[in-house]
């Protein structure tokens, strides 16, 4: 779960720092966006190669070495005198990303007693909304009191001293199950992963093409100055975390209820922000139900994957990450481009409309009548 948070926290740290970072090299909102597309494009190239190479290590090591490059990754950033040199580190967050997520998302059974794995799955997930609740509004604030620079600084520091506490506690975790590419291909002919794979694109589309770009709708059209969005930002996390648990809770048990009321929140939300959102008052609340929405997504995705491969867990994270970090590359680019092409409440509102293209995915799979594959018992 910590090393998730640090992984979290450094992947979406530039989207509170947005402004800030784009004026010290002089480039725009959609070029600054650059830095949210590049970690999920090399996750989602990394995930598959880097898992079915490393099949054969043993699952503590590679998560160690994942949190060393981590750790590089920020100084460089936090070093770096050009704008190539920062997207060099987001290459190396990238390919953190694509290897530890699906090396540790799938370690819940290996790790608790089988009655506990669900909640242990929520534990781990839940490192997303911390990432949001503790991790972005903290970043901000330390860029505001003393440079953008200095919060990938701290970031390094703390990634260290996972890594640490990762080789003190963490048992050995020889591979149980060799993920091959081949493996990874016999996931697409499952109904249930196409339909995974559809719905954690439309999701995770509307929600990285609009958060990207949080800040300089609060900076533009609800005029909040720096303090305030540090505060909406720490609200929103807030909110998040209780939908990781609410949501782990409700989809644990109904998949696409869990799933399609996370994307109905989500496109309530980020629709309402351009009528509402002039207001502080109006934000916050948005900004609430919208934190509730995107702290279930995670684990939803997550859990509609390991239901459609209950034979192989190592896969379906590999599946999960791949397209979720594809996903928020593409999100942040295309959100990138309209933004500067047009303004932030067209991307919310472009946002929202996504958001309802996946509930009506969902209420498809609900029609069809699809049903589970069996899981194994232990």
């Amino acid at each position: 779960m910590l090393g998730i948070f640090s992984i979290v926290t450094t992947e979406i740290l530039p989207i509170g720092l947005l402004t800030s970072i784009g004026s010290s090299f002089t480039i725009s909102d959609g070029m600054a966006g650059l830095m949210m597309t590049m970690p999920g494009f090399l996750a989602a190239i990394s995930a598959p190669l880097v898992t079915a190479a490393t099949a054969r290590i043993d699952r503590r090591l590679m998560l160690a070495v994942f949190m060393l490059l981590l750790a590089l990754a920020n100084f460089l950033a936090a070093a770096a005198p050009d704008y190539w040199l920062v997207l060099v580190s987001r290459v190396m967050v990238g390919i953190t990303i694509g290897g530890f997520w699906s090396i540790g998302a799938g370690l819940a059974e290996r790790l608790v007693p089988p009655d506990k794995v669900a909640r242990a799955v929520s534990v781990i997930f839940s490192a997303v909304p911390l990432g949001s609740v503790l991790g972005v509004p903290v970043g901000t604030f330390i860029g505001d009191i003393a440079g953008w620079r200095t919060a990938f600084v701290v970031m390094g520091v703390l990634t260290v001293a996972i890594l640490a506490l990762l080789l003190a506690v963490m048992p050995p975790l020889p591979p149980t199950e060799t993920t091959r590419l081949s493996v990874l291909r016999a996931q697409f002919r499952s109904t249930n992963t196409r339909y995974a794979l559809a719905l954690t694109f439309l999701i995770v589309l509307a929600h990285f093409g609009t958060y990207t770009y949080v800040t300089p709708f609060l900076e533009q059209v609800t005029h909040a100055g720096s303090r305030a969005i540090t505060v909406f930002l720490l609200i929103y996390g807030a909110a998040g975390i209780a939908g990781n648990f609410l949501g782990s809770s409700l989809v644990t048990r109904h998949p696409r209820t869990g799933f399609g009321a996370a994307a109905a929140l989500l496109a309530t939300a980020t629709l309402l922000l351009p009528v509402l959102g002039h207001s502080d008052t109006g934000a916050i609340a948005l900004l609430i139900v919208w934190g509730i929405a995107y702290g279930a997504v995670p684990v939803s995705s997550q859990t509609w994957f390991a239901k459609a491969a209950p034979t192989a867990p190592e896969a379906a994270s590999v599946l999960f990450t791949a397209s979720f970090q594809a996903t928020i590359s593409l999100g942040a680019l295309i959100g990138g481009s309209i933004v500067d092409r047009t303004s932030p409440s067209t991307v919310m509102t472009l946002g929202g409309l996504t958001a309802t293209l996946m509930v009506l995915t969902t209420l498809l799979h609900l029609t069809r009548r699809h049903t589970w594959p069996t899981t194994p018992q232990p």
